[in-house]
């Protein structure tokens, strides 16, 4: 658990992703590269091998209960082996952490990519159905809109229909118009506009006292990236954008104290970003 002023933080996790997924996510990061930086090991790095997670972000702000990014999910058919009909024990947990599925009051979805909505609904009687049934989803209507109009291949489709639609035909999803300076959605906690990866994306700013977190979404995947901004995912819509989003965001938190909480670093998760040999890393907290 991270505390942010009044704010608590906590990760729910869902999996591990296998050690395929750095190569595949993230190609610039070569074991050369990672084998530049010892600070990724051992928490960040096996040996020059990437360690991703995929996990929520369970948020009590306000006297609110809050879910950012909900992951992959179970039982959905999914191209990708790591995230086919998956059985983890993610509502066991989200319960255990105090959030059972039925006292979440709002679900952030930082951008509609498979592995940040599956659990936005789960299986009953043959049926999607949303998984929070008293919460209301937010994500930026310009995520919304830009997938609206594009050109899905099947397995994106399916995506959609079986954990964004179900949510959208029950009334439980709110698009939400995020300007420049972001905009507020519940006491302290703030949406702030970082495309690139998405057209929509969204980081999540957590402000309390004299207390400040970041979210990330998928603005920065890993903390190698830290060190190499300019090393991008290989399913970003935007490279050049997303690496010149990055570059200001890190550059913004760079030695300012606010803690960032990386939607997929593994366990520690949560840290600070410093100055270090002319660049930046990644500090645990």
């Amino acid at each position: 658990m991270w505390i942010v002023g009044d704010i608590t933080v906590q990760r729910v996790d869902e999996v591990l992703l296998p050690p395929e997924t750095g190569p595949w996510l993230l190609p610039g990061a070569t074991a050369d590269v990672v084998n530049r930086h010892d600070w990724l090991r051992p928490d960040f790095a096996d040996g020059d091998v990437l360690r991703l997670a995929s996990h929520s972000f369970a948020v009590t702000a306000g006297g609110l209960r809050i879910l950012v990014d909900t992951g992959i999910g179970n039982g959905k058919q999914r191209a990708n082996p790591a995230w086919h009909d998956l059985r983890t024990g993610y509502l066991d947990r989200l319960t255990a952490a105090g959030f059972a599925p039925e006292s979440v009051d709002l679900v952030v979805l930082t951008h509609l990519h498979t592995d940040h909505v599956g659990w936005n609904t789960r299986l009953v009687d043959g049926e999607w159905v949303p998984t929070f049934p008293r919460a209301r989803y937010l994500t930026s209507r310009a995520e919304r809109d830009f997938w609206s109009g594009y050109d899905m291949d099947e397995p994106r489709r399916q995506m959609f229909r079986d954990s964004v639609e179900p949510v959208a035909d029950a009334g439980l999803l709110d698009l939400v118009d995020v300007p420049g300076g972001g905009v507020e959605v519940a006491p302290g906690v703030r949406l702030v506009p970082t495309p690139g990866h998405t057209p929509g994306h969204v980081a999540v700013r957590l402000t309390s006292g004299n207390s400040s977190a970041v979210i990330s979404g998928d603005c920065v995947h890993h903390p190698v990236q830290l060190a190499h901004p300019g090393i991008t995912s290989c399913v970003d819509i935007d490279p050049a954008l997303a690496e010149s989003t990055r570059r200001s965001l890190l550059a913004s938190l760079a030695d300012s104290g606010t803690l960032l909480l990386g939607t997929h670093f593994p366990p520690p998760t949560g840290g600070r970003v410093v100055t270090a040999n002319g660049g930046l890393k990644f500090l645990p907290a």
